[in-house]
């Protein structure tokens, strides 16, 4: 791809690969000590814990908070407090020193919870790293497997702390072979646990091959000694196997391992931090947040091995005019170009836009011009956020993450740029709404504050719409999950004052097409003037395995159509597959292939062919034998063995098809595939059946035909 300079007219005669190596040297000396990382798990993982630990031995607070009572720096929603599960990602600066220099690093705690994955995709698509946060005894769950794969499509390098290695159940080692197979990827150890349960004290630093144990209660104080007697050969076997890794990525590691000479701390520290770079392995730690102990270390690794900015040298854009994608270098002091990737609304200061720096510096006064509407945005005040505090600041430089104050129609993946630039950021794709609510306010008086407060909380959240049913007028919310509209509903109620009335759940459920038909359509219309005409055969047919959309072929030959009529053909079954001929629900997918048509010289419009696609549409898709597509869930159920058959025959009552069965510590782990249609209230009912011992996850899996028995049924309760 072509590498675009936006800002070297001063340096036109230097050569390009001189500017690079200038731009690279001035840059590492402004953000090489920048680190923004994500904290990412599953649910109950402890990754807020772990942040809650970092902080306060980073010095940025001065007592620990407890995720059970509700007081961490990182969880200020009332409802996370209330529910006690990160529901908001949250993002708070702090510092660390580490070898005599000072490093910034910028945080983002994300939820863990699968409702409120769209935090962690938009947190995961501006950050440079990431600490994947794994519970010693659960190993790799559901979203934990979401979230890898999240990291995956940005390419975020990672490294890995095995938590709450103080639960009785814990097994190191045993994890991180669940994470090497299960997510297949390379996982290294770096450390071993020194205990485990109750008898966890410390870690084998297999770097240094010293023992690190922690004393005193807060944990801020440890010591390094010895690696203990009886876990020496097991320290040694890891170590042989550290270097081995290293060796495959680093020769001079190599060079030296192979000629068994002595190899320094440091020279694994610069090894490790490039094999971790190019991803070619991740780094597992291991330690217990709430215990306080193993922490410090993880922060370490974050500064030796996760990127800075001054590692990312170019970002992939695209040019407004052409939407062709060019790579563009990074500096400070190229013109301005940032994301907004999240919108805040605050009590005190109004509506905050979250913006991540990739090139030139945001000062307050600046001109920028948003690149979706083309219109130009006033920065009147730039701040720093602290989770739920905010501090003024100046400027935020290349690299850096800040927030805008009063921007107005900015939304979620926004570009930002400086005057003169027309390019486009690689926009955030987040997952569609699967479930809703029709809503209404309980007192007449309440709509307009209705509409006012859904319109905010839409602009805070992406994987939120309201949408109004043309046949009910019924205002209909549209969420990720049950407990997602819920926590909204209760943020109506709380936050903005307004009580509403909700109806029974509404699935998401979407159409599809079971055979291809081939179609005319003439659209012919006489008004005593010009008239309307348009002719257009085509073939339906079903969209292709993976597909989302529309696939449209154009075959017109001869121009029997002209090239200008042919985009407004595409945009009418683009449009029309928004409302499919079986129930009015939008088509997953659709291929179109247009092959002939002919035009009126005097009464042929754009819109006449538009308008045909739509009516072409409509008459063809009922000849297609079309059918339903319902979102199925995969849930994973750990349950003490008694209750197996219990749940197990629940699952299938459910229409749900078990896809694994196996042992899980003391119980059992029980997958299965099963419907969202049968799913509400399920955690209710599996804690009945189970007498409150057995837990739930439940994460998106796919779209799958709906039974035909059970579509006439919905068609039949629909009507």
């Amino acid at each position: 791809m072509e590498i675009v300079f936006l800002y070297y007219k001063p340096l036109v005669t230097a050569t390009r690969g001189f500017f690079i190596y200038q731009l690279t040297i001035k840059k590492m000396k402004t953000i090489n000590r920048l680190r923004n990382i994500g904290i990412m798990a599953h649910v109950d993982a402890g990754k807020t814990t772990f942040t809650e630990r970092a902080l306060y031995y980073t010095g940025l607070t001065h007592r620990m908070g407890n995720v059970d009572d509700g007081n961490t720096v990182m969880d200020t929603d009332p409802q996370e407090g209330k529910r006690g599960i990160t529901i908001s990602s949250a993002a708070v600066t702090t510092y660390w020193k580490l070898d005599g220099e000072n490093y910034q690093i910028n945080i983002i705690d994300t939820p863990g919870h699968v409702d409120f994955t769209a935090e962690v995709e938009r947190s995961l698509r501006v950050l440079d790293g990431a600490v994947a946060v794994f519970c010693a005894k659960s190993g790799v769950q559901p979203q934990s497997e979401t979230v890898w794969r999240q990291a995956n499509r940005y390419n975020v390098p990672r490294i890995i702390m095995v938590n709450k290695m103080d639960r009785q159940g814990a097994d190191f080692l045993r994890v991180v072979n669940e994470i090497r197979g299960r997510l297949n990827t390379n996982a290294v150890p770096v450390q071993l646990p020194i205990g485990a349960e109750d008898s966890f004290v410390g870690v084998v630093d297999l770097v240094a091959m010293k023992a690190i144990l922690w004393d005193g209660d807060d944990g801020k104080t440890f010591y390094q000694n010895e690696i203990p007697e009886h876990l020496l050969q097991d320290a040694q076997t890891w170590r042989t196997q550290l270097l081995e890794e290293l060796s495959l990525t680093s020769e001079s590691i190599l060079n030296k391992y192979l000629a068994q000479q002595e190899i320094s701390s440091d020279e694994l520290h610069i090894a490790l931090q490039n094999a971790t770079l190019q991803q070619q392995l991740i780094p597992v730690l291991c330690g217990s947040a709430f215990k306080n102990k193993g922490v410090q270390p993880v922060i370490d690794a974050v500064v030796r091995c996760l990127p800075s900015p001054a590692d990312i040298t170019t970002i992939k854009v695209y040019e407004n005019e052409t939407h062709t994608p060019v790579e563009l270098a990074t500096s400070e002091n190229a013109p301005f170009v940032g994301l907004a990737f999240k919108i805040v609304t605050d009590d005190f200061v109004g509506k905050l836009t979250m913006v991540r720096v990739y090139t030139g510096v945001l000062k307050a006064g600046d001109t920028l011009i948003n690149s979706r509407t083309g219109k130009k945005v006033r920065v009147a005040r730039i701040m720093r956020v602290m989770s739920a505090k905010t501090e003024s600041v100046e400027q935020i430089n290349t690299g850096d993450i800040g927030a805008i104050i009063g921007l107005k129609d900015v939304k979620t993946g926004d570009t930002l740029c400086g005057e003169g630039i027309s390019i486009s950021l690689e926009k955030m794709e987040f997952p569609e709404p699967m479930i809703g609510y029709a809503i209404e306010p309980k007192t007449t008086g309440d709509g307009t504050r209705l509409g006012e407060a859904l319109s905010r909380l839409t602009d805070e959240d992406p994987t939120l719409t309201v949408e109004i049913d043309t046949a009910t007028g019924q205002t209909i919310l549209k969420g990720m999950g049950e407990l997602h509209l819920e926590v909204v509903l209760e943020k109506l109620a709380t936050e903005y004052k307004v009580e509403v009335k909700k109806g029974q759940p509404q699935i998401s459920y979407k159409e599809y097409l079971r055979k291809p038909v081939i179609h005319r359509t003439v659209l012919k219309r006489q008004n005593g003037g010009s008239g309307n005409f348009a002719d257009i055969s085509f073939e339906l047919l079903p969209g292709g395995e993976g597909q989302q959309g529309l696939e449209f072929v154009n075959e017109i030959k001869g121009g029997v159509i002209p090239r200008e009529f042919i985009p407004n053909v595409q945009k009418g079954f683009e449009q029309a597959m928004q409302k499919g001929s079986l129930a009015g629900y939008p088509l997953q997918s659709l291929k179109v292939r247009l092959f002939d048509g002919s035009i009126h010289e005097k009464d042929s419009h754009l819109q006449d062919f538009e308008e045909a696609a739509h009516i072409g549409f409509r008459d063809a898709a009922k000849l297609s034998n079309p059918g339903l597509l319902e979102p199925v869930m995969e849930v994973e159920v750990i349950t003490p063995d008694e209750f197996t058959g219990a749940v197990t025959g629940d699952l299938n009552r459910r229409r749900g098809l078990i896809k694994s069965l196996d042992l899980n510590g003391d119980g059992q782990r029980i997958v299965a595939l099963v419907p969202l249609a049968e799913l509400f209230e399920y955690v209710t009912v599996l804690r009945t059946l189970t007498s409150g011992r057995a837990s739930a996850t439940i994460t998106f899996n796919s779209y799958q035909p709906v039974p035909d028995g059970i579509v006439s049924s919905l068609l039949t309760h629909s009507t």
